[in-house]
């Protein structure tokens, strides 16, 4: 799933491409992505509207529209936004028919879509080609959701009541909020019981970081991830809180990381899977000491750490 590094990078891009611009029209294919209002009202009442604002609320991207209108969209495990021109190429059944048997055409829908970039480059890379939604703009040009998975979803609505949504109001302070002080994340996880890793990717206690940074930051930090958060030492807090801003300002400068599907608006990927320290490193020698990097399994999760360097 992208986190901070990768939806900032897309926020970031957006308002260099699409502020400004006037949505003239909308397709999807997928209407399960659209969450709130129905498909067809969202498609009627999203016509129109100009982009005015963009924004990051730890990983979920917020477009201000006009007419107070507000747009989230959260990327979830497989998607990404793309900025380009794609065409979609419709194929009526009898088509098909002529082209398999039978059966298997009777189990297609009555049109089946085909999407074609229409530029070059890394936007004819195939883990850009799962689109099922694009936002049409008054230049010309296309906003595109792939989404391999079908995970994503979309919201539009009244600006105060997005921002009101409980999943925006639960958010903890930002990773990499200014206002967040060595004190405040101090007074945050000593009263947390529970292992580091889940602490760090849980949501509501501190947003935008997910699997990929809270194992590069606590080897960086030396923290074994099963470690209690309470049980961390001040000095063991300051070091951790200073590998969070690190590997994300990093990560960040680097356009994220693109191990699977993470792509930015241009279809490219991000440099920090160049440079990874322990993330999805198993059985290779860590970068410090040596030692086999392991993978361990956490509710569900996979963490990955130096048993050397990062000693329980």
């Amino acid at each position: 799933m992208p986190e901070l590094p990768e939806v900032q990078t897309i926020v970031d891009d957006l308002n260099k491409k699409i502020i400004g611009r006037k949505i003239t029209a909308v397709w999807f294919d997928w209407p399960k992505t659209i969450k709130n209002p129905k498909p067809k009202v969202f498609e009627k009442e999203i016509k129109g509207l100009g982009v005015e604002k963009i924004k990051r609320a730890g990983k979920n991207i917020l477009i201000y529209l006009s007419r107070g209108y507000l747009l989230l969209i959260h990327q979830k495990m497989t998607g990404h936004l793309l900025v380009g021109k794609w065409r979609i190429r419709t194929a009526r059944l009898r088509t098909l028919r002529r082209l398999t048997d039978r059966t298997s055409a009777m189990r297609m829908r009555p049109y089946e879509y085909e999407i074609e970039s229409l530029l070059k480059g890394p936007l004819q890379e195939k883990v850009n080609g799962y689109i099922h939604l694009i936002f049409y703009f008054d230049n010309g040009w296309q906003m595109a959701l792939s989404d391999l998975r079908k995970f994503a979803k979309v919201l539009l609505g009244d600006k105060e009541k997005i921002e009101n949504l409980p999943e925006l109001k639960k958010l903890g302070p930002d990773a990499l909020d200014k206002k967040l002080s060595f004190k405040k994340f101090k007074d945050i996880i000593e009263h947390i019981r529970g292992k580091i890793k889940q602490a760090l990717m849980n949501q509501e206690i501190i947003s935008g970081i997910g699997n990929i940074y809270s194992d590069e930051a606590l080897f960086l930090a030396k923290i074994h991830p099963f470690k209690p958060a309470n049980k961390l030492t001040k000095k063991e807090a300051n070091n951790l809180y200073l590998a969070i801003r690190r590997v994300l300002k990093k990560a960040l400068r680097l356009r994220g990381t693109s191990i699977s599907d993470f792509r930015d608006t241009s279809g490219k990927a991000g440099a920090y899977s160049n440079v990874r320290l322990v993330y999805r490193k198993e059985g290779k020698p860590c970068p410090r000491c040596q030692t086999l990097i392991k993978r361990v399994k956490m509710a569900g999760r996979s963490a990955h750490f130096c048993p050397k360097c990062q000693e329980f």
